[in-house]
């Protein structure tokens, strides 16, 4: 069985990182196709190779002076490859491809710079296919252009990946090497570099597992498992042996980091395993990201998580459920202020709509709320600004008849107030409104009833 592997910035940092993933790489001979990311942060206030390729690219563009970013973008990967004694004249064409990017044609300012950041991941895939053969591991850099990974070009630094890049994937020959792969970009049909917004490198990984029909996506990060609450909440929460796709889609909606939810739709498609595991202690078993067809859960909850990034419209109206139409209307204007909403949870004289705050500022809010009250002539608005999300998530819930008791029952007990109950149509998540100041709490207590 061919694995994919996929390693992080931060297991990339240095060359005592370098060390560990290639010693992961070594240990299982399946591990054939490896998507790196740039290298990440050494120390706390270190500052990630791509933030340095953004200076670059910002340096060119304002026509400023770049000299002494560039060097030290040159510095970490030639510090990696001084742990390996790599030859300057095998080091050679990483520099000269990072010196000559502002020689290059670019369509725009936008696609120069997804272009210098494209190249964080492009030369330490580089650099990994030079090292990994300078230890006789025998390795071949694949460039996106050569796999076929052809991706939208309407924002070349929030691009999505086109239908035909599985086609192309498809069709894919590769031997006995080990294929070493730059995550985070792909090409248009025009042949520019652009690069995924966000979870670039995850999104890379869940595509070539699914174009290539790889059965298992081993994601090497800095954690051992994903856990069932988040341990800045949480002492020592709980890890999660194995979970469903679905289930982290929930969980990292309202909060949970490891995995940027849209990165694994593609493998969700692909009916991919993904097994998240600690590129610091690569023995321990991690966590599995199953399909759900053949699924047992252990437990009613698999985990819990918050998120405070969210605003909610409250809008109150007698006999608002008579009113034909009345939705039309909130979505005719939502969509002027090219805002989209998350959430509308509604009784007969009441409507809530629960917002990203992140998308909105203030003049926005205030001229939405403006034409709101003008257009619907609500008896009551009311912009809640400081509004969490909790969100309880498992597979076992459907078949638990007092689990949102269970839920419910210990955040009344600590007297915080519900704002919103909805349950999703899965039937495998609770989601529940409060105030960011009862975020924390109302997590603690559903953990507690459930994990304690």
């Amino acid at each position: 069985m061919t694995k994919l592997i996929k390693f992080g910035g931060s297991s990339l940092a240095n060359g005592d990182q370098y060390k560990k993933v290639i010693n992961i790489i070594k240990k299982d001979k399946t591990r054939q196709i490896i998507v790196l990311s740039a290298p990440g942060k050494r120390f706390d206030d270190d500052i990630k190779v791509t933030d340095l390729l953004i200076q670059y690219a910002k340096a060119v563009i304002n026509k400023q002076d770049y000299k002494d970013i560039l060097n030290n973008i040159i510095g970490r990967y030639k510090d990696i490859a001084d742990t390996y004694d790599i030859s300057d004249d095998e080091f050679a064409p990483i520099v000269s491809i990072f010196n000559n990017l502002p020689k290059q044609k670019y369509s725009n300012n936008e696609y120069l710079l997804a272009a210098f950041k494209a190249h964080g991941e492009r030369m330490n895939a580089k650099l990994m296919s030079i090292v990994l053969n300078h230890l006789n591991i025998k390795a071949k850099f694949v460039d996106p252009k050569e796999l076929g990974i052809v991706v939208s070009k309407e924002d070349p630094n929030a691009a999505d990946v086109l239908k035909e890049t599985y086609e192309n994937l498809g069709h894919f020959g590769y031997g006995n090497e080990k294929l070493v792969i730059p995550g985070f970009f792909g090409y248009t049909k025009d042949g520019n570099m652009a690069t995924f917004a966000r979870g670039g490198s995850d999104i890379t990984g869940s595509i070539i597992a699914n174009g290539l029909n790889i059965p298992m996506y081993e994601n090497f990060t800095d954690v051992s498992s994903i856990y069932s609450a988040n341990p800045k909440i949480i002492n020592h929460p709980v890890p999660i042996k194995k979970m469903t796709y679905r289930e982290m889609r929930e969980l990292a909606y309202a909060g949970f980091s490891v995995f940027n939810d849209e990165a694994i739709i593609p493998a969700i498609k692909g009916n991919v395993t993904i097994n998240v595991k600690n590129t610091n202690m690569p023995d321990k078993p991690g966590t599995l990201i199953v399909p759900e067809g053949s699924f047992q859960p252990e437990h009613p909850i698999t985990g819990v998580s918050s998120s405070k990034h969210f605003s909610a419209l409250y809008l109150h109206k007698y006999l608002l459920n008579k009113e034909v139409g009345i939705t039309l209307k909130l979505l005719q204007i939502f969509q002027k202020y090219n805002i989209s909403y998350e959430h509308m949870p509604s009784g007969i004289d009441d409507l809530t709509v629960i917002f990203n705050k992140e998308s909105l500022d203030k003049i926005t809010i205030k001229s939405l709320c403006k034409e709101i009250q003008e257009s619907i002539k609500p008896d009551k608005l009311n912009w809640i600004d400081d509004y969490a999300i909790i969100m309880v998530v498992g597979e076992g819930m459907r078949d638990a008849a007092t689990t949102i008791s269970d839920i419910i029952d210990p955040i009344t007990n600590e007297n915080i107030p519900i704002h919103m109950i909805n349950q999703g149509a899965s039937q495998i998540s609770i989601m529940i409104g409060t105030r960011e100041a009862n975020a924390n709490q109302a997590v603690k207590s559903i953990y507690n009833e459930f994990f304690e």
